[in-house]
């Protein structure tokens, strides 16, 4: 058995026929708490799983973990990859490894609040797919097109998702 085929394709397919028959079944919300713990370090905490953030040394922090940017980028390639694996699944089409290298470019700038034009975050994501197959390109193309219009991480950074905060002081 690959490892493409261990994705459980009998549950993705009977929730997306409970959602097409009840839309409210596909409606919900993810959460995460995230606290500080130490310079720039912070500890994420969702459902059961936690992570840690820090930021490099030269913007004050120790090195220790993951920078937020880089679980921006995180999150845009495993939604890539599991979107690439349930398209392959569900034609048919194995992969001997599947890879996917998302980078980010930035510009200091905005975050050091140097230039007010520079916008903090990336000033582009790209990503390449390294996937080893004996799919016809077409098919690969198929698969990445399917895979982009399915992300909701690739849609998160793509398009402007809605983001308001508020304070509340303890």
């Amino acid at each position: 058995m690959t490892k493409a085929h261990t994705l459980d394709l009998s549950a993705y397919e009977a929730t997306k026929a409970a959602v097409a028959d009840d839309a409210s079944v596909g409606t919900g919300a993810f959460s995460t708490v995230t606290t500080w713990t130490a310079g720039a370090q912070a500890r994420t905490t969702a459902r059961s799983f936690t992570l840690e953030t820090d930021e490099p040394a030269p913007l004050g922090g120790t090195d220790k973990a993951f920078d937020p940017m880089e679980l921006v980028l995180a999150a845009v390639g495993t939604c890539l990859t599991i979107g690439w694996v349930t398209q392959a699944v569900q034609r048919g089409i194995e992969y001997r490894n599947l890879r996917v290298e998302v980078n980010g470019d930035y510009d200091l700038r905005g975050y050091l609040a140097l230039d007010e034009k520079v916008r903090p975050g990336f000033t582009g994501v790209n990503y390449v797919v390294h996937v080893d197959t004996d799919a016809p390109a077409n098919v690969l193309e198929e698969i990445r097109a399917a895979a982009e219009a399915t992300s909701p991480m690739f849609d998160n950074v793509k398009n402007a998702t809605p983001l308001r905060g508020t304070v509340e002081q303890v």
